[in-house]
């Protein structure tokens, strides 16, 4: 088992990728090359920065692609919006997608707190602890 496939957030995102999958499926044709590619490649990304960051030497190279990971995350809901106001998903799709999406930024913004060493396992992070940590990456 490689050390990504251990990080329950690796498997969140594997799933949220197929769930993104399954409402661009239904997507007008025209927009196979547009939104749902766009779409799918940015859900498909999560989950591979998470795996590649995994394999870098540093814990300073893992949380940049823990960084960009949330990036992608940020892209599909962006996408999501797009995709929700041109009435390719409905109102409760959209909100599945972005109620989804919130979790796992928590969950990318604990880890990359947690891979630089600011948290400790009991100890939640604060709005400045995040804000100091957004500060200090490269």
């Amino acid at each position: 088992m490689f050390n990504f496939e251990k990080l329950e957030g690796w498997h969140k995102t594997i799933a949220f990728a197929d769930r993104i999958y399954d409402l661009t499926g239904g997507f007008p044709g025209d927009e196979r090359f547009g939104l749902t590619n766009q779409m799918r490649r940015a859900a498909v990304s999560i989950s591979s920065n998470l795996a590649e960051g995994a394999s870098r030497s540093s814990n300073a190279d893992f949380a940049r692609f823990i960084e960009l990971a949330a990036g992608s995350l940020f892209e599909v809901v962006s996408q999501a919006t797009i995709s929700k106001r041109r009435n390719f998903i409905s109102e409760e799709q959209y909100l599945e997608v972005y109620s989804s999406a919130e979790e796992q930024s928590r969950m990318l913004s604990g880890l990359r707190a947690s891979v630089l060493g600011y948290l400790r396992e009991s100890e939640p992070l604060s709005g400045s602890q995040l804000s100091t940590l957004n500060s200090q990456l490269p």
